[in-house]
């Protein structure tokens, strides 16, 4: 494994360790993912949900634009490689 390899896999894993830490102790978690527009992302919730928002006044407040549905929410974990949540 090269070097950049080796920091990309350490970040990812930092990533995914930090999101359950969120998401476990009750807190949203945001995913920015290049395939949105600018001041886009997803904030995915304790139970489950995940949310396509926009970001204004500075990243202070989200704007809905729509509730993702299941199918979407498991391509996007699946994707990311996140771990589906235990409810």
């Amino acid at each position: 494994m090269t070097a950049p390899q080796t920091i990309e896999k350490i970040g990812n894993e930092a990533v995914q360790e930090l999101r359950l830490q969120k998401l476990n102790g009750g807190h949203r978690f945001m995913i920015n993912s290049k395939d949105l527009e600018s001041n886009q992302c997803y904030l995915e919730y304790p139970d489950g949900k995940i949310l396509l928002v926009f970001l204004k006044n500075a990243a202070r407040e989200f704007t809905l634009i729509r509730t993702l549905s299941l199918e979407e929410v498991e391509a996007l974990r699946k994707r990311y490689v996140f771990s589906s949540l235990q409810l």
